[in-house]
Protein backbone atom coordinates (compact mmCIF):
# COMPACT_ATOMS: atom_id res chain seq x y z
CA UNK A 1 0.00 0.00 0.00
CA UNK A 2 2.78 2.48 0.79
CA UNK A 3 5.59 3.28 -1.02
CA UNK A 4 8.94 3.16 1.03
CA UNK A 5 12.12 4.79 0.77
CA UNK A 6 14.91 3.09 -0.16
CA UNK A 7 15.52 0.20 1.60
CA UNK A 8 15.76 -3.22 1.16
CA UNK A 9 13.62 -5.34 3.47
CA UNK A 10 15.86 -8.49 3.34
CA UNK A 11 18.51 -6.10 4.74
CA UNK A 12 18.44 -8.24 8.79
CA UNK A 13 20.42 -7.28 11.94
CA UNK A 14 23.19 -9.20 10.29
CA UNK A 15 23.75 -7.31 7.48
CA UNK A 16 22.30 -3.63 8.12
CA UNK A 17 23.23 -3.71 12.14
CA UNK A 18 19.72 -2.67 12.52
CA UNK A 19 16.26 -4.60 12.62
CA UNK A 20 15.00 -3.64 9.65
CA UNK A 21 12.85 -6.92 9.71
CA UNK A 22 11.00 -5.67 12.69
CA UNK A 23 10.99 -1.86 11.27
CA UNK A 24 9.26 -3.32 8.24
CA UNK A 25 6.80 -5.32 9.74
CA UNK A 26 5.22 -2.13 12.11
CA UNK A 27 5.29 -0.40 8.86
CA UNK A 28 2.90 -3.06 7.78
CA UNK A 29 1.07 -3.11 11.01
CA UNK A 30 0.84 0.88 10.49
CA UNK A 31 -0.54 0.25 6.88
CA UNK A 32 -3.32 -2.52 8.43
CA UNK A 33 -4.54 -0.20 11.60
CA UNK A 34 -5.46 2.86 8.79
CA UNK A 35 -7.07 0.42 6.56
CA UNK A 36 -9.09 -1.63 9.19
CA UNK A 37 -10.24 1.60 10.42
CA UNK A 38 -11.10 3.41 7.59
CA UNK A 39 -13.14 0.13 6.45
CA UNK A 40 -14.98 -0.08 9.47
CA UNK A 41 -15.77 4.04 9.11
CA UNK A 42 -17.12 3.28 5.85
CA UNK A 43 -19.18 0.33 6.50
CA UNK A 44 -20.56 2.65 9.60
CA UNK A 45 -21.46 5.63 7.79
CA UNK A 46 -22.11 3.74 4.20
CA UNK A 47 -25.23 1.81 6.71
CA UNK A 48 -26.77 5.07 7.18
CA UNK A 49 -26.64 6.69 3.70
CA UNK A 50 -23.77 6.38 0.88
CA UNK A 51 -23.50 10.58 0.89
CA UNK A 52 -22.64 9.92 4.47
CA UNK A 53 -19.27 8.16 3.87
CA UNK A 54 -18.58 10.26 1.27
CA UNK A 55 -15.80 11.86 3.07
CA UNK A 56 -14.31 8.66 4.63
CA UNK A 57 -13.69 7.07 1.12
CA UNK A 58 -11.93 10.46 0.16
CA UNK A 59 -9.48 10.03 3.20
CA UNK A 60 -9.32 6.32 2.38
CA UNK A 61 -8.20 6.91 -1.22
CA UNK A 62 -5.55 9.38 -0.77
CA UNK A 63 -3.92 7.15 1.98
CA UNK A 64 -3.99 4.35 -0.44
CA UNK A 65 -2.69 6.03 -3.30
CA UNK A 66 1.08 6.19 -2.18
CA UNK A 67 2.89 8.59 -0.66
CA UNK A 68 6.44 7.98 1.10
CA UNK A 69 5.32 7.30 5.08
CA UNK A 70 7.87 9.29 6.09
CA UNK A 71 6.19 10.09 9.49
CA UNK A 72 5.09 7.02 10.87
CA UNK A 73 9.03 5.29 9.57
CA UNK A 74 10.65 8.40 12.03
CA UNK A 75 8.22 7.20 14.59
CA UNK A 76 8.60 3.59 13.73
CA UNK A 77 12.75 4.32 13.86
CA UNK A 78 12.87 6.52 16.98
CA UNK A 79 10.98 3.86 18.16
CA UNK A 80 13.26 0.88 17.52
CA UNK A 81 16.52 3.06 18.12
CA UNK A 82 15.40 3.78 21.44
CA UNK A 83 15.39 0.04 22.45
CA UNK A 84 11.71 -0.55 21.84
CA UNK A 85 12.01 -3.73 20.49
CA UNK A 86 12.68 -4.93 23.75
CA UNK A 87 9.54 -3.73 25.00
CA UNK A 88 6.96 -5.27 23.06
CA UNK A 89 3.06 -6.09 23.71
CA UNK A 90 1.04 -2.26 24.50
CA UNK A 91 4.34 -0.71 23.39
CA UNK A 92 4.37 -2.03 20.21
CA UNK A 93 0.67 -1.45 19.71
CA UNK A 94 0.96 2.13 20.75
CA UNK A 95 3.37 3.03 18.52
CA UNK A 96 1.69 1.63 15.24
CA UNK A 97 -0.95 3.16 16.29
CA UNK A 98 0.64 6.55 16.82
CA UNK A 99 2.44 6.19 13.27
CA UNK A 100 -0.99 5.17 12.17
CA UNK A 101 -1.96 8.64 13.06
CA UNK A 102 1.10 10.64 12.19
CA UNK A 103 0.11 9.18 8.45
CA UNK A 104 -3.83 10.43 9.10
CA UNK A 105 -2.90 14.03 10.84
CA UNK A 106 -0.65 14.24 6.80
CA UNK A 107 -3.67 13.08 5.04
CA UNK A 108 -5.48 15.99 6.80
CA UNK A 109 -2.75 18.67 6.07
CA UNK A 110 -2.29 17.51 2.53
CA UNK A 111 -6.05 17.59 1.78
CA UNK A 112 -6.37 21.71 3.57
CA UNK A 113 -3.46 22.57 1.63
CA UNK A 114 -4.70 21.16 -1.72
CA UNK A 115 -7.63 24.06 -1.01
CA UNK A 116 -5.30 26.66 0.25
CA UNK A 117 -3.33 26.03 -3.24
CA UNK A 118 -5.79 25.38 -5.23
CA UNK A 119 -3.64 22.46 -6.66
CA UNK A 120 -5.57 20.35 -8.98
CA UNK A 121 -3.56 16.70 -8.46
CA UNK A 122 -1.83 15.17 -5.72
CA UNK A 123 -0.23 11.97 -5.86
CA UNK A 124 -0.75 11.57 -9.55
CA UNK A 125 -4.62 11.69 -9.35
CA UNK A 126 -6.82 14.44 -8.93
CA UNK A 127 -7.24 16.38 -5.37
CA UNK A 128 -10.60 15.92 -3.18
CA UNK A 129 -11.28 19.68 -3.64
CA UNK A 130 -11.10 19.21 -7.68
CA UNK A 131 -12.57 15.75 -8.21
CA UNK A 132 -15.48 16.82 -6.18
CA UNK A 133 -15.87 20.01 -7.88
CA UNK A 134 -15.91 18.12 -11.20
CA UNK A 135 -19.02 15.58 -9.72
CA UNK A 136 -20.81 18.62 -8.92
CA UNK A 137 -20.51 19.96 -12.09
CA UNK A 138 -20.71 16.99 -13.99
CA UNK A 139 -24.14 16.32 -12.41
CA UNK A 140 -25.70 19.62 -12.68
CA UNK A 141 -26.35 19.80 -8.93
CA UNK A 142 -27.63 23.04 -7.22
CA UNK A 143 -24.72 25.85 -5.80
CA UNK A 144 -21.32 26.25 -7.12
CA UNK A 145 -19.19 23.34 -8.06
CA UNK A 146 -15.90 24.87 -6.46
CA UNK A 147 -17.44 25.11 -3.01
CA UNK A 148 -18.97 21.81 -2.77
CA UNK A 149 -15.89 20.02 -3.61
CA UNK A 150 -14.24 22.36 -1.19
CA UNK A 151 -16.72 22.04 1.23
CA UNK A 152 -15.99 18.00 1.08
CA UNK A 153 -12.57 18.45 1.06
CA UNK A 154 -12.97 20.37 4.51
CA UNK A 155 -14.80 18.14 5.79
CA UNK A 156 -12.62 15.07 4.66
CA UNK A 157 -9.45 16.77 6.01
CA UNK A 158 -11.76 17.76 9.80
CA UNK A 159 -12.56 13.86 9.67
CA UNK A 160 -8.71 12.70 9.13
CA UNK A 161 -7.68 14.74 11.56
CA UNK A 162 -10.53 12.74 14.09
CA UNK A 163 -8.84 9.67 13.30
CA UNK A 164 -5.91 10.85 13.82
CA UNK A 165 -6.72 11.82 17.29
CA UNK A 166 -8.55 8.73 17.92
CA UNK A 167 -5.78 6.98 17.23
CA UNK A 168 -3.00 9.05 19.18
CA UNK A 169 -5.61 8.90 21.85
CA UNK A 170 -3.53 6.25 24.19
CA UNK A 171 -0.32 8.40 24.52
CA UNK A 172 -0.04 9.80 27.70
CA UNK A 173 3.03 11.57 29.38
CA UNK A 174 5.96 12.91 27.47
CA UNK A 175 4.65 11.40 24.30
CA UNK A 176 1.00 12.96 25.04
CA UNK A 177 2.66 16.09 25.29
CA UNK A 178 4.94 15.69 21.90
CA UNK A 179 2.05 15.08 19.67
CA UNK A 180 0.18 18.11 20.82
CA UNK A 181 3.19 19.96 20.63
CA UNK A 182 3.13 17.91 16.73
CA UNK A 183 -0.02 19.43 15.95
CA UNK A 184 -0.29 22.72 16.68
CA UNK A 185 3.82 23.87 15.27
CA UNK A 186 2.02 21.94 11.49
CA UNK A 187 -0.98 24.24 11.93
CA UNK A 188 0.83 27.74 13.38
CA UNK A 189 3.46 26.84 10.55
CA UNK A 190 0.47 26.55 7.86
CA UNK A 191 -0.51 30.00 8.89
CA UNK A 192 2.39 31.77 8.61
CA UNK A 193 3.61 30.35 5.45
CA UNK A 194 -0.34 31.49 3.91
CA UNK A 195 0.72 35.02 6.07
CA UNK A 196 4.13 35.37 4.14
CA UNK A 197 2.52 34.41 0.87
CA UNK A 198 -0.29 37.28 1.03
CA UNK A 199 2.19 39.94 1.71
CA UNK A 200 4.75 38.86 -0.61
CA UNK A 201 7.29 39.15 2.35
CA UNK A 202 11.12 38.27 1.72
CA UNK A 203 12.26 37.57 5.09
CA UNK A 204 14.92 34.53 5.08
CA UNK A 205 15.01 34.31 8.67
CA UNK A 206 10.94 34.04 9.60
CA UNK A 207 10.76 31.04 6.28
CA UNK A 208 13.74 29.26 7.46
CA UNK A 209 11.47 29.28 10.77
CA UNK A 210 8.48 27.83 9.03
CA UNK A 211 10.63 25.11 7.14
CA UNK A 212 12.09 24.45 10.23
CA UNK A 213 8.33 24.47 12.21
CA UNK A 214 6.08 23.27 9.26
CA UNK A 215 8.77 20.41 7.88
CA UNK A 216 11.95 19.75 10.53
CA UNK A 217 9.73 19.45 13.27
CA UNK A 218 6.80 17.79 11.87
CA UNK A 219 8.37 15.38 9.38
CA UNK A 220 11.39 13.98 11.36
CA UNK A 221 11.95 15.95 14.57
CA UNK A 222 8.92 15.19 16.62
CA UNK A 223 8.03 11.82 15.28
CA UNK A 224 11.40 10.65 15.56
CA UNK A 225 11.10 12.07 19.70
CA UNK A 226 7.51 10.38 19.61
CA UNK A 227 9.03 7.00 18.94
CA UNK A 228 11.38 7.24 21.39
CA UNK A 229 9.19 8.52 24.81
CA UNK A 230 6.23 5.13 23.68
CA UNK A 231 9.88 3.51 23.93
CA UNK A 232 10.71 4.88 27.37
CA UNK A 233 13.38 7.39 26.52
CA UNK A 234 11.86 10.55 26.44
CA UNK A 235 15.70 11.87 27.30
CA UNK A 236 16.72 11.38 23.53
CA UNK A 237 14.84 14.06 22.40
CA UNK A 238 17.65 16.74 22.22
CA UNK A 239 19.20 14.55 20.05
CA UNK A 240 16.26 14.23 17.92
CA UNK A 241 15.26 17.88 17.81
CA UNK A 242 18.67 18.57 16.23
CA UNK A 243 18.86 16.05 13.93
CA UNK A 244 15.70 16.47 12.72
CA UNK A 245 15.93 20.24 12.92
CA UNK A 246 18.56 20.21 9.83
CA UNK A 247 17.56 16.70 8.33
CA UNK A 248 13.90 18.59 8.37
CA UNK A 249 15.19 21.71 6.94
CA UNK A 250 17.22 20.11 4.24
CA UNK A 251 13.78 18.02 3.71
CA UNK A 252 12.02 21.41 2.76
CA UNK A 253 14.85 23.10 0.43
CA UNK A 254 14.70 19.87 -1.54
CA UNK A 255 10.86 20.02 -1.93
CA UNK A 256 11.44 24.17 -2.75
CA UNK A 257 13.43 22.70 -5.39
CA UNK A 258 11.49 20.51 -6.98
CA UNK A 259 8.69 22.81 -6.53
CA UNK A 260 10.52 25.32 -9.16
CA UNK A 261 12.18 22.63 -10.99
CA UNK A 262 10.95 19.52 -10.68
CA UNK A 263 9.18 16.84 -12.98
CA UNK A 264 5.98 16.87 -12.89
CA UNK A 265 5.64 12.93 -14.10
CA UNK A 266 8.17 11.89 -10.87
CA UNK A 267 7.13 14.58 -8.21
CA UNK A 268 2.97 13.20 -9.25
CA UNK A 269 2.02 16.82 -8.60
CA UNK A 270 2.30 19.89 -10.58
CA UNK A 271 5.37 22.38 -10.77
CA UNK A 272 5.31 25.46 -9.67
CA UNK A 273 2.21 25.41 -7.40
CA UNK A 274 4.13 27.11 -4.51
CA UNK A 275 4.71 29.95 -7.22
CA UNK A 276 1.38 29.97 -8.31
CA UNK A 277 0.31 30.38 -4.42
CA UNK A 278 2.82 33.04 -4.01
CA UNK A 279 4.55 30.95 -1.25
CA UNK A 280 7.56 32.59 0.04
CA UNK A 281 9.45 29.49 0.30
CA UNK A 282 13.09 29.63 2.20
CA UNK A 283 14.18 29.52 -1.32
CA UNK A 284 12.26 32.39 -2.78
CA UNK A 285 13.32 34.54 0.31
CA UNK A 286 16.69 33.55 -0.11
CA UNK A 287 17.14 34.72 -3.81
CA UNK A 288 14.80 37.62 -3.35
CA UNK A 289 17.24 38.65 -0.17
CA UNK A 290 20.42 38.28 -3.04
CA UNK A 291 18.93 39.22 -6.55
CA UNK A 292 16.94 42.63 -6.87
CA UNK A 293 15.51 40.68 -10.32
CA UNK A 294 13.67 38.09 -8.38
CA UNK A 295 13.07 41.06 -5.56
CA UNK A 296 11.10 42.91 -8.06
CA UNK A 297 9.71 39.87 -9.98
CA UNK A 298 7.73 39.01 -6.38
CA UNK A 299 7.36 42.72 -5.90
CA UNK A 300 5.38 43.11 -9.00
CA UNK A 301 3.63 40.00 -8.48
CA UNK A 302 1.68 41.04 -5.63
CA UNK A 303 -1.77 40.97 -6.16
CA UNK A 304 -1.31 39.17 -9.36
CA UNK A 305 0.35 36.24 -10.73
CA UNK A 306 3.92 36.19 -10.84
CA UNK A 307 5.93 35.55 -14.18
CA UNK A 308 7.06 31.61 -13.53
CA UNK A 309 9.34 31.57 -16.95
CA UNK A 310 10.93 34.80 -15.58
CA UNK A 311 10.95 33.93 -12.25
CA UNK A 312 12.96 30.87 -12.56
CA UNK A 313 14.93 32.26 -15.23
CA UNK A 314 16.35 34.97 -12.84
CA UNK A 315 16.69 31.90 -9.98
CA UNK A 316 18.89 30.26 -12.15
CA UNK A 317 20.67 33.09 -13.16
CA UNK A 318 21.24 34.07 -9.29
CA UNK A 319 22.80 30.73 -8.70
CA UNK A 320 20.12 30.19 -5.60
CA UNK A 321 19.95 27.04 -6.96
CA UNK A 322 23.21 26.14 -6.12
CA UNK A 323 23.49 27.95 -3.03
CA UNK A 324 20.41 25.68 -1.76
CA UNK A 325 22.49 22.82 -2.89
CA UNK A 326 25.07 23.87 -0.69
CA UNK A 327 23.21 24.27 2.27
CA UNK A 328 21.54 20.94 1.76
CA UNK A 329 24.44 19.43 2.01
CA UNK A 330 26.11 21.53 5.14
CA UNK A 331 22.16 20.75 6.98
CA UNK A 332 22.86 17.47 6.28
CA UNK A 333 26.28 17.22 7.39
CA UNK A 334 25.19 18.82 10.64
CA UNK A 335 22.10 16.13 10.98
CA UNK A 336 24.87 13.47 10.79
CA UNK A 337 27.16 15.55 13.80
CA UNK A 338 23.84 15.45 15.87
CA UNK A 339 24.07 11.80 15.78
CA UNK A 340 27.90 11.58 16.84
CA UNK A 341 28.36 10.53 20.89
CA UNK A 342 24.84 10.29 21.30
CA UNK A 343 23.51 7.53 23.41
CA UNK A 344 22.24 5.97 20.48
CA UNK A 345 23.38 2.55 18.97
CA UNK A 346 26.14 2.88 16.20
CA UNK A 347 24.08 0.97 13.85
CA UNK A 348 20.57 3.46 14.59
CA UNK A 349 23.11 6.02 14.13
CA UNK A 350 24.08 4.73 10.67
CA UNK A 351 20.38 4.26 9.74
CA UNK A 352 19.56 7.82 10.76
CA UNK A 353 21.98 9.23 8.55
CA UNK A 354 20.90 7.21 5.51
CA UNK A 355 17.40 8.45 5.99
CA UNK A 356 18.73 12.22 6.50
CA UNK A 357 20.29 11.68 2.66
CA UNK A 358 17.03 9.92 1.27
CA UNK A 359 15.29 12.72 2.56
CA UNK A 360 17.27 15.56 1.57
CA UNK A 361 17.93 13.71 -2.35
CA UNK A 362 14.74 12.61 -3.06
CA UNK A 363 14.20 13.33 -6.52
CA UNK A 364 10.06 13.35 -5.32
Amino acid sequence: MHEQLERSPSRTVAEHGVDQETCDKLMERVDRRMEELLSAEAARWGAVDARAAVPVAAVTELVAAGGKRLRPLFCVTGYLAAGGAAAGGTAEDTVVDAAAALELLHAFALIHDDIMDDSATRRGTPTVHAAFAHLHGRNGWAGESRRYGEGVAVLAGDLALSYAYRLAGTLNGPAAGMWHELVTEMIVGQQLDMALAAEAAADPGLARWIAVCKSGAYTIHRPLALGAAIAGRPDLEPVFAAYGSAAGEAFQLRDDLLDAFGDQAVTGKPTGLDLDAHKMTLLIALAAAKDERVARIVRDGRGTDWDQGALREALLACSVRRDVEERIDVLVADARAALAGSALPAAWRRRLEELADSVAYRDR
